[in-house]
């Protein structure tokens, strides 16, 4: 799929995106994914994917069948953001309705020494590096409160 240009690879993958949706209202399945807190000294890192609502986001995704949550989250930076990322922090366990399925979001915080991205241009719009007090308008539905989740997870480290 790489062969083809970048605008047949969005549409294709906002087309599936579609078919998705629609699985998920006639079967109402329970889908596993992770959500990634990837941080730089005192920013941290937001996408926009190129299908779904157009908000900013944690990176992350969905955990294959038989695949382990950390590997997922290994496995979905090294797609999207480009980094090899082996060192994670489990930050817990979310659980939510969302678009007609059952969601279990695995959280995971690391921290980058560098701001080098190299995007994954079919998945991503953008991606871009935030601090708490600067936050954009359009956040997903959990941004915030994974943000929370880990600040007092910081907190009752100390």
């Amino acid at each position: 799929m790489r062969r083809l240009p970048v605008w047949l690879r969005r549409a294709l993958i906002r087309c599936a995106y579609v078919g998705l949706r629609t699985y998920w209202f006639l079967v109402r399945p329970d889908v596993t994914g992770v959500k990634c807190l990837v941080t730089n000294e005192d920013e941290f890192l937001l996408v926009r994917h190129t299908y779904g609502r157009p908000v900013w986001d944690l990176p992350g995704g969905t955990v294959r069948r038989g695949e382990a949550p950390i590997d997922a989250a290994r496995r979905e930076m090294q797609e999207e953001l480009g980094r090899r990322i082996e060192h994670w922090e489990n930050l817990g366990d979310l659980f939510a309705t969302v678009d007609h399925h059952s969601d279990t979001l695995h959280l995971f915080r690391t921290h980058l020494g560098d701001r080098r991205l190299d995007i994954d241009l079919t998945e991503l719009a953008e991606a871009d590096w935030f601090r708490r007090d600067q936050l954009p308008p359009d956040l997903g539905r959990f941004v915030e409160a994974i943000l929370a989740r880990a600040a007092l997870a910081r907190i009752s480290e100390s």
